[in-house]
């Protein structure tokens, strides 16, 4: 067999794209807990970034926190971003895609023909960029740690969660196919499928109002009999997987979801 580099989290190099805020925020918050020295996260809003910095650096202070601004469904700005990533860190050795959209659930006759491209790469398109970007880079190390954030709705069809879906789904599966494709260098790549997440700016467009998607969070949160999940709950996983007692484990999309479905 082979010989990979498995580090212990001390010893990490991590981005985590989206981790300005909600889950992407918690799992740098769980990951500097962990003991990863060397830490950047990139999103598009350089006030939220900044802030992010700070608050995390707080809770680190004697890590290495640093904000990238970047698109991440600009291939350009991506690969960018990736490459200042890799020299803050000394070298990425995990990747967390955690890029949200500003997508809530509606019925698809109501949503307009012209909308459904644009939703679908606001949704799916960022994950697979930045995992084509950053897999060179760990092949050549021979090891890494890769983990894209989906949805349930990848796996239960959920009225109102037509497009959602299709693109966590295309999410999922692409995770699970590069995770064949990358073992023979040592890379895990695995997958989280949240459902409902409280407290994050998702869940609260969401629950706005009297709407379709509102109507859809009650019913949905009803069924989590272990209570719904926040962000915290997820990112608790994202930091398992990041770390060497994961060392076996690849291909696999995970849902914490308090109960709400068993696929």
């Amino acid at each position: 067999m082979p010989e990979f580099v498995v580090k212990p989290y001390e010893q990490i190099g991590a981005a985590i794209a989206g981790g300005t805020a909600g889950i992407g925020l918690a799992c740098a918050e769980g990951l500097l807990r962990a003991g990863v020295p060397r830490l950047v996260v990139l999103g598009r809003s350089e006030e939220r970034g900044t802030a992010a910095t700070a608050h995390l650096g707080a809770i680190a202070p004697d890590a290495s926190v640093n904000y990238v601004a970047a698109d991440c469904r600009d291939p350009h700005a991506a690969a960018a971003a990736i490459a200042v990533a890799e020299e803050l860190t000394g070298g990425l050795d995990v990747l967390v895609n955690s890029i949200a959209s500003d997508v809530v659930p509606e019925v698809l006759v109501r949503i307009p023909p012209e909308e459904i491209e644009e939703t679908l790469a606001k949704q799916a398109v960022a994950p697979m960029l930045m995992t084509r970007l950053v897999l060179p880079l760990m092949a050549e190390r021979r090891g890494g740690v890769i983990v894209n954030v989906s949805s349930d709705a990848a796996k239960t069809a959920t009225p109102g969660e037509a497009l959602i879906g299709a693109a966590s789904a295309a999410i999922k599966m692409f995770t699970q196919t590069v995770a064949l494709e990358a073992k023979r260098y040592g890379i895990r790549v695995n997958a989280i499928t949240p459902s409902l997440v409280v407290g994050t700016e998702g869940s609260d467009r969401i629950t706005a109002g009297d709407g379709f998607s509102a109507k859809l969070f009650t019913k949905v949160a009803a069924m989590a009999d272990l209570g719904v999940t926040d962000a915290h709950d997820q990112a608790a996983l994202v930091v398992f997987l990041a770390g060497p007692a994961a060392a076996r484990l690849t291909g696999q999309a995970i849902s914490v979801n308090g109960g709400i479905s068993a696929a």
